[in-house]
């Protein structure tokens, strides 16, 4: 057995070190998740999410539940509105942010999105308000459950001794939930309608039920950081993002290949591309397909993607380079991406 692993470390070695590429990460831009012209400067929120009696109680922890998660439903939607409006004058990308409070907006108790406005209510907000559109926090709500178990501790009595004692261990799991519209006015088109939710589980120990609910003293803050947190990512839907992608490209097949290798290591990659350029002219087509290839992939790194399309399609045409038609399909779908983006700078 021993000798049998050896043997796969070796050879798991000897892959590595004869594989004829290698990888690099770079950055990549992409659309915003959601579109909204930059004529609009100018936004409402609203929130049809404030909660109504939905829960009846049944014994003395269930009670507890009850009176926090009516008002935590409350204060929760009211932060991550407040915590929307906060982050988007944070960013600059509006000219004015406003929360509008109307109990017209309103649905009581659900969890799942209710009725669209329609327009005529919309534009009639937007007038009033002079406003381009409007973001709506369509619903918010918690649904938490409570688990007990006996669990045995170490506690130490008045000689120091440790002596093991029987504790309630509770369990409260809190369920957020919620759900966002925007209205863009100025074209009537309902931008973006998005639900997700997210769980939070915490556990105190005590004598009774009552006294391990008692020790969770932080499950109101918890949720409450949440619901910030709800709001400043909704902020960002509408901006481009940034995401790490991986290339392979070739390091063997001649000592050009080799020395540029170690240059692209070192962060030359323009000097690497001189030595590539070289190999373009190689009379081994093998070796010519890989320098094209080498090529397309220092004009994406400068962010030059027609010429990365030009080199990656004479590598796979020309020198029937297999890797370049894959790196093909994805220069062009990244050419599409970078177009929308120029579109939603507009």
């Amino acid at each position: 057995m021993k000798n049998n692993y050896l043997f796969l470390l070796l050879l798991s070695a000897l892959i590595v070190s004869c594989s004829s590429t290698n990888n690099l990460t770079m950055n990549a831009t992409q659309p915003a998740p959601v579109y909204l012209s930059k004529q609009v400067q100018r936004v409402g929120i609203i929130n049809r999410s404030i909660p109504d009696k939905k829960y009846e109680a049944i014994d003395t922890i269930d009670k507890i539940l009850t009176m926090e998660g009516k008002e935590l439903d409350k204060e929760g939607s009211e932060i991550t509105v407040e915590s929307l409006k906060s982050e988007l004058e944070k960013t600059n990308r509006m000219e004015y942010v406003t929360i509008i409070d109307s109990v017209d907006f309103k649905q009581y108790g659900i969890d799942q999105f209710s009725n669209e406005l329609s327009w005529e209510k919309i534009n009639q907000i937007c007038q009033q308000e002079n406003l381009d559109a409007i973001y709506e926090l369509s619903f918010y709500d918690t649904d938490s459950n409570i688990r007990y178990k006996a669990v045995t501790s170490q506690v130490t009595n008045a000689f120091g001794i440790k002596v093991p004692v029987i504790e309630q261990e509770a369990t409260v799991s809190t369920l957020i939930k919620w759900g966002w519209r925007i209205y863009d006015n100025q074209e009537k088109v309902i931008r973006n309608v998005f639900a997700s939710s997210k769980g939070i589980t915490l556990t105190g120990k005590g004598i009774n039920p009552v006294k391990a609910f008692e020790t969770i003293k932080n499950r109101k803050d918890a949720v409450l950081n949440v619901s910030k947190n709800i709001g400043i990512d909704y902020t960002y839907r509408i901006f481009p993002y940034t995401i790490r992608v991986s290339r392979e490209y070739f390091v063997r097949g001649t000592n050009n290949f080799e020395i540029g290798k170690r240059r692209a290591r070192a962060g030359q990659w323009d000097s690497a591309a001189e030595l590539w350029l070289l190999e373009t002219k190689n009379k081994n087509s093998k070796i010519a397909g890989r320098a094209y290839y080498n090529m397309a992939i220092i004009n994406e790194i400068n962010g030059d993607l027609d010429q990365a399309i030009n080199w990656a399609t004479q590598s796979y045409t020309d020198y029937n380079n297999k890797l370049a038609l894959h790196y093909l399909n994805i220069l062009k779908n990244r050419k599409r991406t970078n177009q929308q983006l120029e579109e939603e700078s507009q």
